[in-house]
């Protein structure tokens, strides 16, 4: 597999310890696949304290990509082409295509569909 992107939805499906978010997590893990979770999705999800300790967890096996200034211009042009203004799903669109990566893991299916389409790219979207 090429890679996987979460969006804000596979998140907060892990941190409400959600069996099938668990389950895909830890197949991508075990196929040595490193789900990437940008930046700005942490900063969607993330409010601290010992009741995220799941969520903590799955983040540690992530990579969480930041955000450059290059990818910040980037991500606004594609949110003036796909005519989303979801900066979040924006990013997350973004970087799956620009990474090649093959699977985005989302609760918000039509938004992310909207933004690959815009970017060009083609990728499954898996709902959670």
């Amino acid at each position: 597999m090429a890679g996987v992107t979460y969006d804000t939805g596979a998140l907060i499906a892990g941190e409400r310890n959600d069996r099938r978010m668990w389950a895909l997590h830890v197949g991508f893990l075990a196929e040595e696949v490193l789900p990437t979770v940008p930046g700005p999705v942490v900063a969607e999800a993330w409010r601290g304290g010992s009741r995220q300790a799941s969520l903590a967890r799955m983040l540690a096996g992530c990579e969480i990509e930041p955000m450059s200034p290059d990818q910040a211009r980037l991500v606004g042009e594609l949110a003036g082409r796909s005519g989303h203004d979801d900066v979040v799903d924006v990013t997350v669109g973004e970087g799956a295509v620009r990474r090649g990566d093959e699977v985005v893991v989302t609760s918000n299916r039509r938004h992310i569909a909207r933004v690959v389409e815009a970017a060009g790219g083609r990728l499954r979207i898996e709902s959670i």
